[in-house]
């Protein structure tokens, strides 16, 4: 009998196709630029904590928060797009 998991992977290797191999040096190109966009997003929010010292209301601080949750997603977005050029190489 097989496990939910097993059940739940060959269910998504149905749907999505079947699961991609990554070399040693894709996989270490990707260690790297998880690094680099983790960088990335903890900049943004030394920067957001900056910011927040001088914050004077609480519409300043939702507007601040905004902003920080869209630049925290573009630094995600970012990050799977060069992932998946890294995977998309042979």
């Amino acid at each position: 009998m097989k496990s939910a998991y097993e059940i739940a992977m060959a269910r998504l290797e149905k749907e999505a196709g079947p699961s991609q191999k990554l070399s040693e040096s894709q996989k270490a190109e990707i260690a790297v630029l998880k690094k680099k966009y983790d960088a990335r997003a903890a900049e943004e929010k030394l920067a957001f904590d900056t910011k927040m010292a001088s914050v004077t209301s609480y519409e300043e601080l939702e507007r601040l928060r905004a902003e920080l949750a869209t630049a925290l997603g573009r630094v995600e977005s970012d990050r799977e797009r060069a992932e998946e050029a890294v995977r998309g190489r042979d």
